[in-house]
């Protein structure tokens, strides 16, 4: 949230250098940062009404919280990404970069950042999924050296988060329920 002093909520100017790659500390993500990544998660378009984002939050802070990291251009947050090794492969989730910072190369350092953390725990292979409603990603992570593999995605919620009231992609979500099943 930005307050009329063009400040954010710790009082830290909301102004990023031109040379931001060159400036991007990554970090991992305290407690703190909480409010400040889900907003950015929303400016970036990745929050859906079945997922609770602080919830999201709060699992990934009991399992391999070191690979759930934050980037900061004096000290102001502009990139996040989440990412878990489960023995077999690792996924990354939740990558976001501040949407007039984008196309600058911060994507690829958080990226960079969290793939060095998944290979200290061993993990052979990172995935991710996309979104259909995303496809415009999809170079990106190409140049990065991902290609789509030959598989179909499939998910089952085991636990339902409480959805926000009044959000009309709920009705959205349960009529597509009704025809194609639950999403995750």
């Amino acid at each position: 949230m930005l307050k009329a002093n063009g400040r954010d909520p710790r009082g830290r100017s909301r102004a990023v250098p031109l040379s931001a790659r060159e400036h991007m500390k990554i970090r991992v993500f305290e407690e703190f940062d909480q409010e400040e990544v889900v907003a950015l998660w929303t400016r970036c378009g990745l929050l859906r009404p079945w997922n609770d984002p602080r919830k999201d939050i709060a699992r990934k802070l009991e399992v391999q919280r070191e690979l759930f990291m934050v980037g900061e251009i004096d000290g102001r947050l502009v990139a996040a990404v989440m990412a878990g090794y489960e023995g077999h492969r690792g996924w990354v989730n939740y990558l976001a970069v501040e949407p007039e910072l984008q196309g600058q190369g911060l994507g690829r350092q958080m990226m960079a950042e969290v793939e060095r953390g998944l290979a200290e725990h061993g993990c052979p292979k990172a995935s991710l999924q996309i979104r259909r409603g995303n496809l415009g990603i999809v170079k990106f992570y190409r140049e990065l050296g991902y290609a789509e593999d030959d598989v179909i995605s499939m998910g089952k919620r085991l636990v339902h988060d409480d959805v926000r009231e009044g959000d009309p992609e709920q009705e959205v979500r349960g009529r597509a329920e009704k025809t194609r099943g639950p999403r995750s």
